[in-house]
């Protein structure tokens, strides 16, 4: 590498973290060339999709440009990308053109996949089988609840690892609602089926969402291994030959990280970028990184995952490029606002050690927010991260959080050993 050459950042998607990843890195190292390439300039905020089914947020409070949140001396480039080659250093478009980099950050994240699942592509997708994960599928779903007033409502996940995992349990909780006030709710049964043995992976939390679920009234069909749908008998089958009828599927299809990952050879069987759970550094690939929903860390592929592993990712990032070992550890801290309906949501705050627990946040025994437990201001709090995403987070700004998780304020179980903070290898 010529030390005395500007050095190149190549950024692959213009989503939450490979724009934070660009504004940062230009702040940070404005000497840098840092160029990011999307196959359009469309950026969605994609958690007010949830919304929308319901009579919510409308297209154009979640649909922004991608340009218009990217530093302007970032070089912004649109196109299909078609392979990297991790030896030449070099990714290669569709359209032919070519990119080399000194360093590479996979930030294209996951896309729901329908074409995994025998029967769910056919010509009731995106009518009476339905989906909430995409611009178009959120909008189609809108129209078909609206119109709904008897029947069986059945939300259903593939399998994980999905895009915020929790959505599914917020749509249930939404469409439970949502039914409520149209007063039709006992006229619509409801059904959540998951592949998990209950609401949710972790134990505290998933015996609260359960018990939340049964109140509201929502039968959980737990271990359900999709086999096929049967879009004709409208029927959910399972390998063990469980069969689940209804009238609307709202499904979580397979998440896939993206083909040309795979195709790279830098991608395990979903095409999730192999990293160091700490780093983010590929396993393989001393230049190549993978942040947000791209790699294969083991925890949720979250917004707030996003944000946080790259507040670390920065600096190890500017201490690897001045010769200094990365000393700081990304310890799988994600948060998230569960929408239960009727103006309130409850509050998860985990990393890779520590499950979600109750207790407050951020402040010990004053909040404002409660973890899993339902509240207005946790409701109030979700609403409004929608400005503080395109207005903060994105551009770069520190929003007064720490990027390690913090036990102060969690109810922490006597027998628990879970540390406050996890040892800090160097690497």
């Amino acid at each position: 590498m010529n030390e005395t050459a500007q050095k190149r950042l190549l950024v692959l998607g213009a989503g939450t973290a490979g724009t934070m990843v660009a504004n940062k890195i230009l702040q940070r190292l404005p000497q840098w060339s840092v160029t990011v390439i999307d196959r359009d300039d469309i950026h969605d905020y994609q958690p007010g999709y949830l919304f929308i089914p319901f009579g919510g947020n409308q297209p154009e409070q979640i649909r922004k440009t991608s340009s218009a949140f990217l530093n302007d001396a970032a070089h912004l480039v649109f196109g299909e990308i078609d392979k990297v080659d991790p030896e030449a250093q070099s990714v290669r478009l569709k359209d032919g053109q070519e990119f080399g980099y000194d360093y590479l950050v996979i930030a294209t994240g996951t896309t729901p996949r329908p074409d995994q699942t025998p029967g769910m592509l056919g010509d009731e997708w995106h009518k009476s089988v339905g989906e909430f994960y995409t611009f178009e599928g959120t909008q189609a779903l809108a129209k078909r609840l609206e119109s709904m007033t008897s029947g069986k409502l059945v939300v259903h996940i593939c399998e994980l690892p999905i895009k915020c995992p929790v959505a599914p349990l917020e749509f249930a909780f939404l469409a439970d609602d949502y039914f409520r006030r149209k007063g039709v709710r006992d006229n619509v049964d409801i059904t959540y089926v998951t592949p998990l043995d209950g609401a949710f992976t972790k134990p505290v939390a998933s015996r609260e969402l359960g018990a939340l679920l049964e109140q509201k009234n929502i039968h959980v069909e737990p271990d359900f291994m999709v086999e096929s749908i049967d879009q004709e008998a409208k029927l959910l089958k399972s390998y063990d030959e469980r069969e689940i009828a209804y009238d609307q599927l709202v499904t979580v299809p397979v998440n896939m990280g993206a083909d040309y990952v795979g195709e790279s050879g830098l991608g395990d069987e979903l095409n999730y970028v192999p990293i160091d759970k700490h780093t983010m550094r590929s396993v393989e690939f001393d230049t190549i990184f993978a942040l947000g929903d791209a790699g294969n860390l083991p925890t949720s592929k979250a917004g707030s995952v996003a944000h946080f592993s790259v507040d670390v990712w920065i600096d190890n990032f500017v201490d690897l490029v001045s010769g200094k070992p990365m000393s700081e550890a990304f310890d799988g801290h994600a948060n998230c606002f569960v929408e239960t309906g009727n103006g309130k949501a409850l509050l998860l705050d985990f990393n890779y050690e520590t499950e979600p627990l109750t207790g407050t946040f951020p402040i010990p025994k004053i909040g404002p927010l409660h973890l899993l437990r339902e509240s207005r201001a946790n409701h109030a709090g979700k609403l409004a991260f929608r400005h503080i995403y395109f207005h903060a987070l994105l551009p770069g700004r520190p929003l007064g959080l720490p990027a390690e998780m913090s036990l102060r304020g969690k109810d922490v179980p006597e027998k628990s050993t879970a540390p406050t903070q996890p040892t800090v290898p160097t690497f």
